[in-house]
């Protein structure tokens, strides 16, 4: 059976890109300084209310970016998934092109738990120095119930999260002698020719700017409700 020729195909597109990226070094931050405590604890808030502006940004971007950053590429019915385990992928499919249907999962969960994550801390109170920006709009019982969350089981899965979302990439770069990375820094896959490819151009970034202007303000009032 001949395969089709592979050709350059733009998959994610460059605000796709800077998000996966912006996001992963925040989390990184946002872990690190938590642990720190102390004064590293007013960068930890700023960290969470960058993380609240990447979300919110995703969350948009997930119904106006590009084919394969919306979630309409990327929501697989069960029987499409168990097909995809059993390796009887139909023609004209695409499960590999973006995030295929075990990926999926692990975008939905990740973004659900920081999503979680970020709405505990910004209520949050450690009862020593520190206090999430939204703290005075909730109860004192509220804020308990979501530090413990903030600081025990939610760091906790996150960083399950995480572990998995790496351990996956290097099981698809040396089992599957699949790169995942590459794409995510030039946003080009080799794929078979008439894959449909994601709008990258000048009108879509520059959407793609004031939706993300739009959802830092929004970070940025949040933030300052803290003052």
């Amino acid at each position: 059976m001949l395969h089709p020729p592979e050709v350059t195909i733009r998959v994610w597109d460059l605000p796709t890109r800077l998000f996966h990226w912006l996001l992963a070094v925040t989390i990184a931050g946002s872990l690190v300084s938590a642990n720190i405590g102390g004064n590293a604890m007013v960068w930890h808030i700023r960290l969470g209310c960058v993380v609240l502006a990447l979300i919110a940004f995703r969350l948009l971007w997930g119904f106006v970016g590009g084919r394969w950053s919306r979630f309409a590429s990327f929501v697989y019915a069960p029987a499409t998934v168990q097909r995809y385990l059993r390796g009887q992928q139909r023609p004209g499919e695409h499960l590999d092109v973006g995030h295929n249907p075990l990926g999926s999962f692990s975008v939905f969960a990740l973004l659900a738990l920081l999503a979680v994550q970020v709405a505990t801390g910004l209520v949050a109170d450690d009862e020593i120095a520190t206090t999430g920006p939204l703290n005075r709009f909730v109860s004192g019982a509220l804020a308990g119930r979501a530090t413990g969350w903030h600081a025990n089981w939610g760091q906790w899965i996150l960083l399950a999260l995480v572990a998995l979302h790496v351990g996956a990439i290097l099981y698809y770069r040396f089992v599957r002698q699949t790169n995942l990375v590459r794409p995510m820094i030039s946003g080009d896959k080799p794929l078979p020719a008439g894959t449909p490819s994601s709008n990258d151009n000048l009108a879509t970034r520059g959407l793609a700017l004031l939706l993300a202007a739009a959802c830092a303000a929004l970070a940025i009032w949040v933030y300052r409700q803290g003052g």
